[in-house]
């Protein structure tokens, strides 16, 4: 599957989150969003630094020159609180201005962009590539954590056939800390082995299993020996 059309659904990602927000009143965007601690001023701030945070890990792709992905120590959650504390106008206004910045950016990248080694927020290695993908599963799973009419089947239906490239993102960002399983979604079309695989399949719808893995659900929606991920998400 190319980035190209990897950004094309980044963009029509933005353009539902466009009809999930462009409603918001003061009142609503004050209201908890499902994230604990998190208002929905929250959210779409976190949202627009990280566009801003995946158009720096692109940039150092591009260039070679490190870019990280946000400041240093406390400087994401600081801006994340500073911008959760805006007008709901400026909050959605500084949403939507940062994901064209990030789409225009990445539309007009050359293709050894896409193979470039990067290091992601806690120091994974990755490429350019898994940027974008980072991206699809921020606005993916923070559909849901907006908590405006989306469940993991609507949103991971938005994702196509990027959906279990976002599946395996949340995977890697755990590294080798999730439990020795196997994960299969119900059609066969997707398969990752975790560890040795000793734990059995875990099998499930793809909005299932990223709920699950990204700690937003329990697993009991899926199928087989599903280990108890406790307090690791």
């Amino acid at each position: 599957m190319s980035e190209t059309a990897a950004v094309a659904r980044i963009r029509d990602l933005q353009d539902e989150w466009a009809l999930a927000v462009g409603a918001l009143d003061e009142a609503a965007m004050r209201a908890p969003s499902a994230l604990p601690g998190w208002s929905r001023a929250h959210l779409l701030t976190h949202l627009a630094r990280n566009a801003d945070a995946v158009v720096n890990l692109l940039t150092w792709a591009e260039t070679g020159v490190e870019h990280p992905m946000y400041g240093p120590g406390t400087a994401r959650d600081d801006d994340i609180e500073a911008g959760a504390a805006r007008g709901t106008a400026e909050i959605l206004a500084d949403f939507v201005a940062s994901g064209e910045r990030l789409v225009e950016f990445a539309s007009a990248l050359p293709d050894r962009v896409w193979t470039a080694p990067v290091r992601a927020r806690f120091g994974q290695r990755i490429t350019g590539a898994n940027a974008v993908t980072l991206r699809l599963a921020e606005t993916t799973i923070h559909l849901v954590d907006l908590d405006r009419g989306h469940d993991f089947a609507a949103a991971t239906a938005l994702l196509g056939p990027f959906v279990g490239d976002v599946v395996e993102n949340m995977i890697g960002m755990y590294g080798g800390e999730l439990p020795p399983c196997r994960l299969a979604t119900a059609d066969g079309a997707h398969r990752w082995t975790l560890g040795d695989g000793s734990g059995g399949t875990v099998t499930g719808s793809p909005g299932d299993l990223l709920a699950w893995v990204s700690g937003r659900a329990d697993g009991s929606a899926l199928s087989g020996p599903v280990p108890d991920l406790g307090s690791l998400i």
